[in-house]
């Protein structure tokens, strides 16, 4: 487990823990009797990554974390809530999903299970059914798995365009988005679109000009899917710096279905994050390693394809920052289920139940690179979530069982 790198584009700033004799406004809420709080801030509690406090309380004033410590040392406020010896979280950052589209792919996903690979050409088939939708189905398909996400702990999520692939159905993609999250994504280069099947350069072509003109206001990242029977590496690269030059951050999907250029080229243009990293040579890690990209798992698209899971060990052990998320997406990781997803990593990525939960909250901030959200220090955004179990571990503990008991985002008990 590793501390976030240094950000930019910071949304808040974050002051130094608060003591027990820091002014707190009486109209502030104390949440209390928590049996563990996991604050993400090392220099906090038992003093490890997740900044143990046992017995603990947290107060939240505003939208804003302002004070946490031992439950008999809190400061007095006019609202109290007993958290009943229940564990308190930050809240999940999702930093990689795929939300706007329409249809589902059961079919495809019951034909692999009985044998067939997956590839990347089943991203058509939803690409032919988000062309067809209304914007009021595709905005209504997206907030029924913001709903969804949210009840199981998400309070942050990014999600990307790619299922329109003309310069309309894009650029409509990420409107829509935008009405519900500030960490929206280009993805215009998910997979050339099947208009230009015979003519890929063409179709980059579009997605460097008058596709990223139409879409870039409403994005904050440009995203390339890096892969055989996608985008090889001069072509991601003159996607990504093209986003650049209109002031999108670049992030990858790197190596997810075979070696490849996508991880050196996130590193290399200083993207915040490369996101599936299953197949990783050791200059791969090394870069990683040494840069500022952060390795984003996504072990719902290994469980939903039977594929070979990342090898997250080896990149904790090397010193990468990782982040953990769903990749939620209706072809080939239909789960909008962080839990699930800490689950799986502890079992089959070799991780530890801290260090997923690390990587699923301060690791998906890193991967956005925000310091406002994935910790529950003082000045952090107050998004927490209580969990019907006492202790974290029990995500891992206890997998499929539905642990999260209340949600808060900002401050408001939203689930």
């Amino acid at each position: 487990m590793n501390s976030a790198p240094e950000t930019t584009n910071t949304p808040a700033a974050t002051p130094g823990p608060a003591t027990a004799n820091s002014a707190v406004a009486a109209a502030a809420t104390v949440i209390t009797n928590i049996a563990s709080l996991v604050t993400n801030d090392p220099s906090l509690g038992d003093g490890s990554p997740l900044g143990l406090i046992q017995d603990a309380a947290v107060v939240i004033d505003g939208d804003r974390v302002v004070w946490v410590g031992e439950s008999s040392k809190a400061p007095a406020t006019d609202n109290r809530v007993d958290a009943g010896g229940r564990a308190v979280i930050p809240g999940f950052v999702d930093s990689h999903s795929h939300l706007v589209f329409a249809g589902d792919r059961t079919a495809e996903f019951n034909a692999r299970m009985s044998g067939r690979a997956y590839t990347a050409g089943g991203i058509r088939t939803t690409v032919a059914a988000t062309r067809a939708a209304t914007d009021e189905a595709l905005e209504a398909n997206l907030t029924r798995h913001l709903a969804e996400a949210l009840r199981q702990g998400t309070t942050t999520f990014e999600t990307k365009s790619g299922y329109g692939l003309t310069v309309e159905d894009e650029a409509r993609a990420l409107r829509i988005a935008a009405r519900h999250t500030e960490e929206v994504t280009y993805l215009g280069a998910h997979i050339v679109s099947p208009d230009y099947a015979d003519d890929p350069a063409a179709y980059v072509a579009l997605v460097t000009g008058e596709m990223l003109d139409a879409c870039a206001p409403y994005a904050r990242w440009v995203d390339v899917f890096c892969e055989k029977g996608a985008f090889d590496g001069d072509q991601a690269r003159a996607i990504l710096t093209a986003g650049q030059a209109k002031g999108l951050i670049p992030r990858v999907h790197a190596n997810q279905l075979s070696y490849g250029p996508g991880v050196q080229l996130a590193v290399e243009l200083d993207a915040a994050s490369a996101d599936h990293c299953t197949h990783l040579t050791d200059a791969d890690v090394d870069a990683l390693a040494n840069g500022r990209t952060v390795a984003t798992l996504l072990p719902g698209a290994e469980f939903s394809t039977r594929a070979e899971w990342p090898d997250a060990r080896r990149l904790l052990d090397a010193g990468v920052t990782v982040a953990l998320s769903t990749d939620c997406n209706p072809g080939s990781s239909y789960t909008s289920s962080v839990p699930f997803c800490i689950a799986l990593a502890v079992r089959d990525m070799r991780m530890t139940p801290d260090e997923a939960l690390w990587s699923a909250t301060a690791g998906g901030a890193a991967a956005l690179r925000r310091t406002d959200i994935g910790h529950l220090s003082p000045g952090a955004r107050a998004d927490l979530t209580i969990l019907d179990a006492p202790s974290h571990v029990h995500l891992a503990y206890r997998p499929g069982v539905p642990l999260v008991r209340e949600v808060w985002r900002k401050g408001e008990r939203v689930s």
